[in-house]
């Protein structure tokens, strides 16, 4: 089973137990909630009619008083009332009031005077002064057929209980409020659940997305292909880097390794030159050719030495610390020196190079040589990935007190995934065409030499296609 398929399930059998049990209890707190607060209702209705027929029955005329008149003229009222979307046109209410031996003396239906209530829990508690109410079945087959009673006492001059007034409503007289207010909690209910789970559903979705992106580009990378970084976001997109980290850094071993058996295979060919020469050197020769002879062993040994030179420039410029005879020198001249030692390469690739060399410009502090090729190494980064007829401009201008030098270039750009790691030794990116790398050591150079120099070195995206290299230098 996918991982994807089993965190939905997880999720959607913890939300469905989860809404089921909310529902449950609250579908059965609504009706005992409604149920309180009309006995809360009832509890104020009796009490103040208990004063209002305090008067009749002291008097005796309970049953006949201007209480009792008013009592059953409610039950002709029409109320024309309208409780949230239920219409009430009559009274539900039954009202009656016994004596202190619990004797009915009074009742609104006009059913039970004379009757003995004294047992019944709202009589019986309320002459001893204590609170009485009761729920009891009108039928006593129906389970719906309660009625709500609580009474209150009236009481004579001296305080005394001499009666008990008690106010009766059927609790179907709230069923509607109830299974209203029951369907709406299950329907949103309902809503929540279906909500709920078309979020889990989303999330099981992204999650079973973003780890098949990463297991997909897993793959992709132990089969040997050239799979893109999966774009992913949060903990993903740093698992993600982290994986993109971990095949670099094993690509650049296996680069460094490639490297090496490359530059050995470059220096057999100058060794052999210079073997081969040498040995007709050992032989007769006429002046002709051991002049051509010697110009060849002169010029493979310049080769190898240039190899050799390459390989140690890095090593000895990350080793220093600071410039040991740093010179004021003018960088606009360096710029035009590198520029000029670029002109042969650049006829080759067909390119053309486009100086814009800020005048005036005061003289810096530092090593003519390892700016000048550091300079060599950003145009020659920017010739590997220009289109051929395209141009290469190089700008200097100041800024903030320091001299900023810029290759601009035409070519692909910096993928996203490179930008941060392009200065790392060993890093190389494709050339376009023919896919192959350099040796990833050219730009560690330049940002060792801008670091000595007390600045730094950017590559950049440019608007309208192409890279901008930076080397910034302290004035």
């Amino acid at each position: 089973m996918k991982i994807g398929l089993r965190i939905f399930l997880g999720y959607f059998l913890i939300v469905a137990i989860t809404g089921f049990l909310l529902a449950q209890v609250f579908v059965a707190q609504v009706k005992p909630g409604v149920r309180q607060a009309m006995e809360d209702t009832l509890v104020d209705t009796a009490n103040v009619l208990a004063e209002l027929a305090t008067d009749d029955f002291l008097a005796g005329r309970i049953d006949d008083g201007a209480f009792a008149r008013r009592v059953r003229a409610m039950a002709g009222r029409d109320y024309g009332a309208q409780i949230w979307g239920f219409g009430k046109r009559t009274s539900q209410y039954r009202i009656y009031v016994t004596d202190a031996r619990g004797i009915v003396v009074f009742d609104s239906a006009g059913r039970d005077v004379g009757r003995d209530y004294s047992r019944w829990n709202d009589v019986y508690l309320t002459l001893r002064g204590r609170y009485g109410a009761r729920s009891t079945r009108s039928e006593y087959a129906d389970p719906n057929s309660t009625v709500m009673h609580v009474a209150a006492p009236i009481r004579d001059a001296g305080g005394r209980i001499a009666g008990v007034l008690t106010v009766a409503k059927p609790n179907r007289a709230i069923a509607p409020f109830i299974e209203r207010s029951q369907r709406a909690v299950w329907r949103w209910g309902a809503l929540l659940l279906g909500v709920s789970l078309a979020t889990g559903l989303l999330a099981a979705w992204w999650l079973s997305r973003q780890l098949g992106a990463l297991r997909r580009y897993a793959n992709a990378v132990t089969a040997g292909e050239r799979a893109p970084l999966p774009r992913t976001t949060g903990e993903f997109g740093e698992l993600g880097h982290a994986l993109e980290t971990m095949r670099t850094q094993l690509e650049g071993k296996q680069y460094v390794e490639q490297y090496v058996h490359t530059l050995t295979h470059e220096m057999k060919s100058p060794l052999a030159a210079i073997r081969g020469s040498a040995e007709l050197l050992e032989g007769p020769l006429d002046e002709a050719d051991r002049t051509r002879f010697a110009a060849t062993i002169r010029a493979q040994s310049e080769r190898l030495a240039q190899m050799i030179d390459k390989m140690l420039a890095l090593a000895a410029v990350e080793h220093r610390r600071r410039l040991e005879h740093p010179e004021a020198l003018s960088l606009a001249e360096v710029v035009a020196d590198a520029a000029a030692q670029c002109d042969t390469r650049l006829s080759q690739a067909g390119l053309r190079l486009s100086l814009d060399l800020a005048p005036g410009l005061p003289p810096v502090h530092g090593d003519r040589f390892l700016l000048r090729q550091a300079v060599v190494n950003l145009i020659g980064n920017a010739m590997d990935f220009s289109p051929p007829g395209e141009a290469i401009e190089v700008v200097l201008h100041a800024q903030d007190g320091r001299q900023r030098v810029e290759v601009r270039d035409r070519g692909p750009g910096v993928p996203e995934y490179a930008l941060g790691r392009v200065f790392e030794r060993f890093y190389s990116l494709p050339r376009p065409g023919n896919g192959s790398r350099s040796s990833g050591l050219g730009l560690p150079f330049v940002a060792e030499v801008a670091a000595l120099h007390g600045g730094e070195a950017s590559l950049v995206n440019r608007d309208g296609g192409g890279a901008v290299a930076v080397l910034v230098v302290r004035g």
